[in-house]
Formats: structure tokens, sequence, C-alpha cells
């Protein structure tokens, strides 16, 4: 399926010179939806997932998804002051600010094989404090997935050493 007339260009949101990639379309369209989400599960291909970490807020559609369909538990990253447990946090830079994100002390056990999954990779900041995380409370960051890239930010460059995939690339 051609996703990209699921998805539109919003200029100067959140401010101005920003032009945001608004997936509202992919959502309400059923067959979008699913079609999407079997896609971004096929980009896992045959890697072992034990959990799969949403970044919030809008990471938290599909992972939850592909947790299930994987077999794997879902764990949300949130920003800071939004979880209830104990937390490590990690802060980072984005396209147009930066911010503090958290997961709890007991989302992810020593060893586990974690995917992370977020709409859009842009500088890569986010992502890369997510896989920190990860690997702060000892899991393994096995794939970095993503609904976008926007490969003019250059955000991969953030995530060597991690396999990364997304379904739309801009």
């Amino acid at each position: 399926m051609d996703f990209r007339p699921f998805v539109r260009d919003i200029v100067d949101f959140p401010e101005n010179g920003v032009v945001f990639k608004d997936i509202t379309p992919l959502l309400k369209s059923p067959e979008a939806l699913k079609a999407a989400c079997d896609t971004l599960h096929g980009l896992i291909g045959e890697l072992k997932i034990d959990k799969v970490v949403g970044v919030d807020s809008r990471g938290f559609i599909f992972a939850p998804m592909l947790a299930s369909k994987l077999g794997a538990g879902f764990v949300p990253i949130r920003k800071a002051g939004k979880l209830p447990y104990k937390t490590n946090s990690e802060s980072y830079d984005l396209e147009y600010g930066s911010g503090t994100l958290e997961i709890h002390t007991d989302a992810i056990l020593k060893g586990e094989k974690v995917l992370v999954h977020d709409d859009v990779l842009a500088t890569g900041g986010t992502a890369k404090a997510v896989c920190k995380l990860v690997e702060s409370l000892g899991g393994e960051v096995v794939q970095c997935n993503f609904l976008i890239e926007l490969t003019f930010l250059n955000g991969s460059d953030q995530l060597k050493g991690y396999q990364t995939e997304a379904l739309l690339k801009y």
C-alpha cells in the first residue's frame, strides 16, 4: 500500500519553520491503519522481541499493536513526571527543543530483547535517549522501528550501532 496519501504536511507546526508530518489521516482509515501495522511488523523480520517500547505519545499507537502481534510486552516511555512508579530518566534534544523521558525501573529485565518504536525519526535525539533508557535497565535494543524517517535531518546518525527501519522516508 502507498502510505504517502495518508500523511499530510502541516506547515509551521508546532512552531515556525517546522513541517509536521500528520498521521491522523492514516489512523482514521481502517485499511491504512491495519496495513501500516502489518508492514511495520514485517520490518522486524525474525528478530526475537521480549518488549516493545513506545515513545510518548504517538509511539503509543503502533507499539502496543506490534507487541500484541509479537507476543511481547509493551513498555511506555513517557515525558518526565507522567509515570507513577520509580523511574530512570534521560534528557535529549530534538528538532525544535529539548526534554526528558522516563521509564519505570522495573519495565525491562536484564538481557531482554527490545524493539523501540516511535512515529517519526527526525534528529534522532529522542530515539537515542530511549535506547539509553532501555540499556540503563540491562535491555538490548535489537531494532529502532519508525513509521516515518525524515532523512534530511540525519537522525540515523545518532543511532549508529542500532538497526533502524522506517515505513516511509522523506
